[in-house]
């Protein structure tokens, strides 16, 4: 008798328990929506910092930061949002994940404006290392991987897929949740003692195929998980078995599911030969310019050894045209006055003298070496050119002067006179 009396006292405390925490449940499920729908109007303003503020209180247990745990110790403390209906658990973590993604895509210098450095980095980081996998189950539902609503396991997954460089720990969190959803615990004891007890739907304790909408969850699941994750971590042959032996698809969803994996492989291997074929060419033009390059460079390295080379020559040459008449050879004309010049015509008065070609043939080639000298001297050497200009200029001035002019004429009258007596008597001595 006494056993059956503290049974049912404590089933009546229970049971007054259970209408207290549903009548302050009912209005802390009012405050939860009232802080979303500020949160969200706030976030469709682009007022972000605000937004976080508002959401934060409703998503994080009172505690948070003396204690993990309830006063008595027997289970984890929740955030607030445990405790709401279905509905609302999935409206406002949804919310806090897309939250999150907006935070991250607005890049370094504008998150850390809005935020602070670390802040901003702290989000971002719950996005790449999956740390908030671990915060949404742990704060909303008790640290039950297999409680959480299927909607908000979607987004989570979709979340890690964006921004984490890894897709492990999406791969194994997936694993999980599908495992555990699959095969709940019937822990009464537990369930009961959970915030989420009273707002569960049956539903939650299958396979999530009781209805059409959880059958519509399921497959967005399974098909994230075999046709994005495991891909991500070169998972084909196990992405291929696992739609194989899943009792959820029928056979028609099945191939659908194979055709889709198989367009992705090959989507991917094409991608990757695109790649390699990009690499190749990069790697052939950068190869063609630096062939291009030295090609250019030997190029030049000649060019400066003929020019140093040219120099050297410039500078072994003479340095005007005095010197270049110096070195050419002189030669008498044949018709000379000097005694030893018209002895030998005395021998031969018909025919001229035997030297007389091969002093014409030296006289020519002295010519021809005297123009291609000066020519090579005037390109050698300009002043040469210019002192000669300036001789011409002074001869053409001192012509126009008409006393000058018939004092030169007089002179070359009288040089012409003495040329003309001195070769007339040549002629007389080579005729005698």
């Amino acid at each position: 008798m006494a056993g059956s009396y503290e049974d049912a006292l404590s089933s009546s405390r229970m049971l007054s328990s259970s209408v207290s925490s549903m009548s302050s449940s009912r209005y802390q499920s009012s405050q939860i929506a009232k802080a979303y729908r500020q949160a969200a109007q706030l976030f469709l303003t682009r007022r972000l910092p605000e937004a976080l503020s508002t959401i934060e209180p409703i998503i994080t247990p009172p505690d948070q930061d003396s204690s993990n745990s309830s006063p008595n110790g027997d289970s984890p403390a929740c955030a607030p949002v445990a405790s709401a209906s279905r509905g609302t658990r999935v409206k406002v973590w949804s919310f806090y994940l897309t939250f999150l993604n907006s935070v991250v895509e607005l890049g370094a210098e504008e998150g850390k404006h809005a935020f602070g450095s670390t802040r901003w980095k702290a989000l971002v980081s719950k996005c790449r290392d999956g740390s908030v996998w671990d915060d949404v189950v742990r704060d909303g539902y008790a640290g039950v991987e297999g409680d959480v609503d299927a909607e908000v396991v979607i987004n989570l997954a979709t979340l890690l897929l964006t921004h984490s460089p890894s897709q492990r720990l999406n791969q194994q969190r997936l694993e999980t949740y599908l495992s555990a959803s699959a095969r709940p615990t019937f822990d009464v004891s537990s369930h009961m003692q959970s915030p989420t007890y009273l707002h569960r739907r049956p539903s939650q304790h299958n396979n999530g195929t009781s209805t059409p909408r959880d059958l519509n969850t399921r497959l967005k699941l399974l098909e994230l998980y075999t046709l994005h994750v495991l891909p991500r971590n070169e998972e084909w042959d196990y992405a291929r078995e696992f739609i194989s032996m899943s009792e959820i698809l029928d056979d028609e969803r099945k191939e659908a599911f194979h055709l889709a994996l198989h367009s992705l492989k090959e989507e991917k291997e094409e991608s990757e030969i695109r790649e390699a074929k990009l690499r190749q060419q990069q790697q052939e033009q950068m190869e063609l310019r630096r062939k291009e390059s030295e090609a250019r460079r030997l190029e030049q390295s000649r060019a400066e050894d003929e020019r140093r080379k040219r120099e050297e020559e410039n500078r072994r040459q003479p340095r005007g045209s005095d010197e270049v008449f110096r070195k050419l050879p002189m030669h008498r004309p044949a018709a000379s006055t000097s005694p030893r010049a018209s002895r030998p015509a005395n021998k031969k008065a018909v025919s001229p003298p035997p030297g007389l070609y091969h002093r014409a043939s030296s006289l020519l080639t002295s010519m021809q070496t005297l123009i291609s000298n000066t020519a090579h001297s005037m390109t050698a050497n300009p002043m040469a050119v210019f002192r000669t200009l300036l001789f011409l200029l002074a001869f053409a001035l001192a012509f126009g002067r008409q006393d000058l002019r018939e004092r030169l004429l007089r002179v070359l009258r009288n040089a012409w006179e003495k040329i003309r007596r001195t070769v007339g008597m040549g002629v007389k001595v080579s005729y005698i």
